[in-house]
């Protein structure tokens, strides 16, 4: 994002407007932690500004400051689309293509609001007028933190913005372990801890608050793990029986696929989960070094993300999607064994 674009911005931003923020369909912690962060952000120009997630999401996500504030489109779809339709400017962050967003791609589409994106995965779409996309970054929540410095703002960072914008940078670099992790990124930690973001509560409302029903579903998903040694790779099945026996809520699967990454010698994982409401196959897909899921996921599964994190789908049963997936692993051979 250019020195020009941010002063169109700051010019947009200078009296009030009808804004929403709209994270991608099943919104992960970056995703949420983002539009919440931005929320409270605007909000403080009173600006009218709504968050309008595609879709329900994990309640361990619900404890972030603004919950109560989101609308869900699938519950509340003509409040939603009206918004949509009224809004001056449409943030879209942690996504940068309208399909990610199920049921919303439609009147995303049709809307004539002034668009700006704000993302870190791969191959973003060109919609936006405005387009702040960096693949090197660690999470949409740190680019947010980027983006409030641009603006000439990260004064106003209070308690809350803080707390959200901590959520999505902690979430997304696997608690700082990933390697999109940079020393930029520890610096901005540190300041969102000086303007109040509270790391053990957060860490402790995402980590360590389990059912017994999630904690069953990881044994389950973990007596399901199955490694291929020749291709360094490891993978995990849930049945929908098995979400069912187990009584899945959503956001129970969450890190899971990331046991089978954490095998010795294995550098690629997945996890495959039936759906049958949606009548698919849901995969998310881990690597470690150069091999890059988002390459492998966009060939095979219409998919895509991060060069070591991605996630895709499948429209063949539950056997046959893993039957395919071995399948394709001996044209990767080389790749994978060379990590």
């Amino acid at each position: 994002m250019t020195k020009q674009d941010i002063q169109k911005i700051k010019l947009l931003l200078a009296t009030p407007k009808h804004i929403v923020i709209i994270p991608h369909k099943n919104p992960d912690g970056d995703a949420m932690g983002s539009t919440l962060g931005l929320y409270h952000f605007l909000k403080k120009f009173n600006h009218y500004t709504t968050v309008i997630a595609p879709n329900d999401y994990p309640n361990f996500l619900k404890w972030i400051p603004g919950n109560n504030t989101v609308l869900i489109h699938d519950y509340q779809t003509d409040t939603c689309n009206n918004l949509i339709k009224k809004a001056d400017i449409i943030f879209t962050l942690d996504f940068n293509a309208f399909h990610r967003t199920g049921n919303m791609e439609t009147i995303l589409e049709q809307s004539k609001a002034i668009k700006i994106l704000i993302d870190h995965h791969q191959e973003p779409h060109n919609y936006a007028e405005f387009m702040f996309s960096d693949v090197t970054m660690s999470s949409t929540c740190e680019m947010i933190y980027h983006f409030i410095d641009m603006l000439g703002d990260t004064n106003l960072i209070d308690k809350n913005i803080a707390s959200c914008l901590y959520l999505g940078i902690m979430t997304d670099t696997g608690s700082f372990r990933f390697p999109c992790t940079t020393s930029t990124t520890h610096r901005i930690i540190a300041n969102l801890i000086e303007k109040g973001a509270d790391s053990a509560y957060i860490h402790n409302q995402v980590y360590d608050t389990n059912s017994y029903d999630r904690l069953q579903l990881l044994g389950c998903a973990l007596n399901n793990l199955k490694v291929i040694p020749e291709f360094r790779t490891a993978y995990i099945s849930l049945s929908q029986d098995e979400l069912n026996t187990y009584n899945f809520k959503k956001g129970d699967t969450e890190g899971v696929v990331n046991y089978g990454l954490s095998l010795e010698n294995i550098v690629f994982a997945a996890i495959f989960i039936e759906d049958t409401q949606e009548d698919i196959i849901k995969i998310s897909l881990r690597s470690k070094g150069n091999f890059s899921v988002n390459d492998f996921s966009r060939a095979h599964f219409n998919g895509g993300g991060h060069i070591n994190a991605a996630g895709g789908r499948s429209e063949l049963s539950l056997n046959d999607t893993i039957k395919n997936f071995i399948s394709i692993l001996p044209s990767y051979s080389k790749a994978l064994n060379d990590e």
